[in-house]
């Protein structure tokens, strides 16, 4: 795909999602944690907190915030992982659950000035809970690194503006390279809408490019 279609091509994070695959690599220590396993479940946290941080900044435009819900995001898997019945990935469950939650902060930070206190009583289906995980590493990532360039920190400008509905495919799709079947699962949106979303999406995005850049 050309630069001149995706504003956004160079930039993903990719883990090698690009469809469902036949199985889940963190079937082992999910099923352990259903067992409650902590150690396992503490892999699973090591292992994915990265990306969902990743997910959440990128949604909601600050990290702070975007560590805080990365962290109610696992809480919440942890009280949840005996009700996970394996019909998708573990991962597709864990980022539905971390975009929700994204969701949900963003509504708070519109409908508010000041951050307030937030809840995992918040309708998305999650319980408080008691384990202590640890909160992502705030030493720079390789992510963080290239964000410090001029382009990447006006790409998320520009990203951050969006409306939320066009932000979460953008974000899905060509930052964290999800295939479409599983953006329409994760979002219970039809393919034709994600699609739609996305075009316009990446339009919005190459505009305001194109104001504070110039030419592409």
């Amino acid at each position: 795909m050309s630069n001149e279609t995706n504003p956004l091509a160079g930039l993903s994070y990719n883990e090698g999602v690009t469809g469902i695959p036949p199985a889940d690599d963190d079937a082992g220590l999910v099923t352990r944690s259903r067992q409650g396993d902590l150690d396992a479940f503490e892999q699973l946290v090591i292992k994915h907190q990265k990306r969902m941080l990743n997910i959440a900044y990128r949604l909601i435009g600050d990290y702070d915030d975007a560590c805080e819900v990365v962290q109610d995001a696992f809480v919440s898997a942890h009280r949840n992982v005996k009700t996970f019945r394996g019909d998708s990935k573990f991962t597709t469950w864990l980022t539905a659950i971390t975009v929700n939650l994204s969701k949900n902060r963003l509504k708070h930070l519109k409908s508010r000035q000041g951050h307030e206190a937030y809840s995992l009583d918040d309708p998305v289906e999650t319980n408080d809970g008691e384990m202590t995980i640890d909160p992502p590493s705030k030493a720079p990532s390789v992510l963080d690194q290239l964000e410090m360039c001029d382009v990447q920190s006006r790409v998320q400008d520009c990203i951050k503006v969006l409306d939320p509905d066009f932000r979460e495919v953008l974000v899905l799709r060509d930052l964290q390279d999800l295939s479409y079947e599983e953006i329409g699962n994760l979002l219970k949106l039809h393919g034709g809408t994600v699609k739609s979303r996305l075009f316009r999406a990446r339009e919005m995005v190459r505009d305001c490019l194109k104001r504070v850049m110039g030419e592409l």
